[in-house]
């Protein structure tokens, strides 16, 4: 006989509390989050994961309240919105927002906006402190007949590597162009338009067996526990990633925004990767990639920030496959700031489009071939005391079915090389690459 997730224990619990509770239930729980997902996710249209670096993992099913927005003002109407709902939920808010503020544009995109923002109806958060479970009531939900579902979920079987098959690989737009395309910015630079912006490409990724993505997931955290490992699943639409730049934690009137701006590979043995971190540090190129980025940020931030802490340079992030440039920027603002706020303020930064800001995101509206739809947008949550956590979705991919369209993208300043570029794009594909290819 195949044994259930939830114990009879979690189930009696739940059943009494929906008993006399008018519209949210809060318990102790032994599940794992992921395992949860693994489990529950094909009986729900809704599903979202965050899996922060401390080890703290976030995980909803369902949906008992949402909102999308689109615009300039996307940020400013979903707040309102939220606030709204935010202080009756227990359970965190996931949302998750595009590269451009008019949102995504292409068929692959179907059923992501400009800014999305859920509620889940079942959820799990995993932190130091133990496991909650929490369910969320909504008009015409059977809480009863949730808590029956949720007591026939059967735990998942164990992860197994993802065998893809034949598989085909096929670059957008294709490597030549992308150096056209760098080729070009790169003049843009010289004539003083830009002084820095972010170009990517895509890899469409068709395998002949369809891939389980919370089974990916499991193996995104045993090998990136550095990054931000996060799933959002609309529909037949999964969007999942793992990335290492967060874009902004909150946490009271704290603010902690960490960008990562130049790049290099990871050498081979200690003596080379040692050699190759020096190297990035004492470059003159990823330095000036870097220094944009952190003056951005800081003069955006300024003008709501009581305080501001910014290093007087930048640490070396040492990744699984990449280590990267970065500083950690801390700022104390008024806790009544609401966080999304304090994102539109910062989105995008120059570590993923460029600076100036406006003139970079219309160059790359006008020279980039594909739809970045999610990808170097933002994505978390939201808890009814105001406080967030956003990373930009970097090492990612959409997938759908069979097919998944991994995205990367490399910052272009005045000394960079476009065959150095690509090469980043390449090192910066690995991660999923590798998993949905098993090479």
């Amino acid at each position: 006989m195949d044994r259930v997730l939830f114990s009879a224990e979690e189930i009696d619990s739940l059943r009494i509390a929906a008993a006399g509770s008018p519209g949210e239930i809060v318990i102790a729980t032994d599940v794992e989050p992921v395992s949860l997902l693994r489990a529950a996710a094909p009986l729900f249209s809704q599903a979202q994961l965050v899996c922060h670096p401390d080890g703290t993992v976030l995980a909803g099913l369902g949906s008992a309240w949402s909102a999308s927005g689109t615009g300039e003002d996307r940020f400013v109407g979903l707040t309102a919105k939220i606030e709204s709902v935010a202080h009756a939920a227990t359970a965190p808010i996931f949302a998750g927002f595009s590269f451009h503020s008019d949102g995504p544009h292409t068929a692959e995109w179907d059923g992501f906006h400009g800014i999305d923002a859920i509620l889940p109806q079942v959820a799990v958060i995993a932190t130091a402190m133990g496991r909650t479970l929490t369910l969320t009531k909504t008009a015409g939900l059977d809480l009863l007949g949730l808590i029956d579902v949720l007591a026939a979920v059967e735990e998942p079987g164990a992860v197994l590597p993802f065998e893809p098959g034949d598989h085909s690989v096929v670059s957008h737009p294709p490597s030549a162009h992308w150096r056209s395309e760098v080729e070009e910015a790169l003049a843009a630079i010289a004539q003083g338009d830009l002084s820095k912006v972010v170009l990517s490409r895509s890899v469409v990724v068709t395998v002949d067996l369809e891939p389980s993505v919370f089974d990916l997931v499991d193996h995104l955290r045993d090998t990136y526990p550095q990054c931000y490992v996060f799933v959002w699943q609309t529909g037949d639409a999964a969007f999942v990633g793992a990335s290492p730049e967060l874009l902004l934690e909150k946490s009271g009137g704290s603010v902690r925004v960490n960008p990562l701006a130049g790049t290099a590979r990871r050498g081979e043995g200690e003596a080379d990767d040692r050699a190759v971190g020096e190297a990035l540090m004492h470059s003159p190129k990823d330095r000036e990639e870097h220094a944009l980025v952190v003056q951005d940020i800081a003069a955006r931030l300024g003008p709501v920030a009581i305080d501001l802490e910014i290093p007087a340079g930048p640490s070396l992030r040492r990744m699984a496959t990449v280590q990267h440039l970065s500083t950690e920027i801390v700022a104390r603002v008024d806790r009544s700031t609401p966080a999304l706020e304090l994102v539109d303020l910062l989105h995008p930064t120059p570590a993923v489009g460029g600076t100036p800001r406006e003139t970079a995101v219309a160059f790359v509206e006008k020279i980039e071939g594909i739809d970045r739809g999610w990808y170097a947008g933002g994505i978390g949550w939201l808890t009814a005391d105001g406080d967030a956590t956003f990373a930009i979705p970097l090492r990612c991919a959409l997938i759908r079915g069979r097919t998944a369209l991994l995205y990367a993208g490399a910052g272009i300043v005045a000394d960079s090389k476009p065959e150095a570029e690509l090469d980043e794009t390449r090192l910066k594909f690995r991660p999923m690459l590798s998993l949905l290819t098993a090479t």
